[in-house]
């Protein structure tokens, strides 16, 4: 675990506190459509402001260029939840200008991503960003992985730095999930590509007791193990890595699947024995049976990582494999945490937040810190 100073152990009564948060959630037509990160920050904020600190408010929006503003990435949607869920007005600022400048309880800047240098860790741009406040407060597990402005370099240049409650947290609950876990453990990795996650799985291999694989993963995997797998989504080419991690550690292979000729509302799902997949049909979904077997496993675990949905759940008859793993979780006596974008809707869809132990709002983050790898974002915590 981590060493650094917290939030909570300061004294912050008349000061004024920088606190990077990450309330980078989808919006529509000006509407924040999820507000799950948002809701993660409050702890902090209001722990802040009872406490009697100022407070701004840092976090990103989607991937603008840098430099220039656009309006389709603006925080506004962002601060206007922000005020509701906080019960107060929460004024968005244009700029560090305004920031420097600014009144009142709580403000929220405007996207760090339309400052030039943000992406390049800029050292005069964290200069300033630090000269905002009396204390940084790193808060957003989910950019620590990212050496930029908003997340590394303002905390050297800042008087004083610490860690937040909901940083902390998401740290400490990894801990105990990866440095000495109940058994087994249980570790579900789904997504499109094994390229993405090969470096996850080949840590996990070493640590879990079992790994279920779903999505483009778990194609490529069937595959490997000689399955048809038709006109599935896969990797032909990391077939030998799939069977590198299934030598070392046991990846459970489905025994049915759900299928259809692409991902679609108004597709229709049909029911196909693992060894029966047609050559123009792809793997949307887990069999009813198989999720019966992989919620079996989950009913026995000791601990639980979930990082991605097994199936394209986003369509209702491609998501009762998810369905039923997020239901495993929740109804699971084992220490849970899940993380990862596609995995907070999921959770969010099916109502299952309460049953899972910890929910990271991280998703590289999340990875990186399964790999081992360093968390710039928290190791200049550390070295202050």
């Amino acid at each position: 675990m981590p060493k650094f100073k917290r939030m909570q152990d300061l004294e912050l009564a008349g000061r004024r506190l920088l606190i990077r948060e990450d309330l980078n959630v989808p919006v529509r037509e000006g509407v924040v459509t999820s507000d799950a990160r948002i809701r993660a920050a409050l702890p902090t904020l209001r722990m802040a402001l009872e406490r009697g600190a100022e407070v701004i408010v840092l976090s990103h929006l989607g991937r603008p260029q840098e430099g220039q503003f656009d309006p389709a990435l603006s925080l506004a949607p962002v601060a206007a939840r922000l005020g509701e869920l906080l019960g107060q007005t929460v004024p968005l600022l244009p700029g560090i200008e305004a920031a420097a400048t600014a009144e009142g309880p709580i403000a929220l800047l405007e996207n760090t991503r339309f400052l030039t240098g943000e992406a390049a860790n800029d050292d005069a741009l964290a200069e300033r960003l630090a000269s905002l406040g009396d204390i940084f407060v790193m808060d957003a597990f989910a950019v620590a992985h990212r050496a930029q402005a908003s997340t590394e370099g303002v905390a050297r240049h800042a008087s004083l730095a610490c860690a937040g409650p909901l940083l902390a947290h998401e740290l400490e609950a990894l801990a105990k999930a990866l440095e000495k876990p109940a058994r087994p453990l249980v570790a579900i990795v789904g997504g499109a590509k094994v390229s993405t996650k090969l470096n996850v799985l080949d840590s996990l291999a070493a640590l879990a007791d079992c790994i279920i694989v779903g999505g483009g993963i778990a194609n490529t995997f069937a595959a490997a193990a000689g399955l048809p797998i038709g006109a599935s989504l896969h990797e032909a080419s990391l077939k030998a890595n799939a069977s590198q991690v299934a030598d070392k550690v046991e990846v459970p292979v489905p025994v049915d699947w759900m299928v259809g000729k692409r991902p679609g509302p108004d597709e229709r799902a049909v029911l196909r024995l693992a060894d029966q997949v047609a050559d123009d049909e792809a793997i949307l979904d887990i069999g009813p049976e198989t999720a019966r077997r992989f919620k079996a496993r989950l009913a026995d675990a000791g601990t639980i990582l979930w990082n991605g949905p097994v199936g394209v759940f986003e369509f209702d008859q491609f998501g009762e494999g998810t369905r039923h793993i997020a239901e495993g979780i929740a109804e699971s006596n084992a220490f849970s945490i899940a993380g990862g974008g596609d995995t907070l809707a999921a959770i969010e869809k099916y109502g299952v937040r309460d049953g899972i132990s910890c929910i990271s709002t991280g998703g590289g983050a999340f990875l990186e810190f399964v790999e081992g790898k360093s968390l710039p974002g928290v190791a200049v915590l550390e070295a202050l």
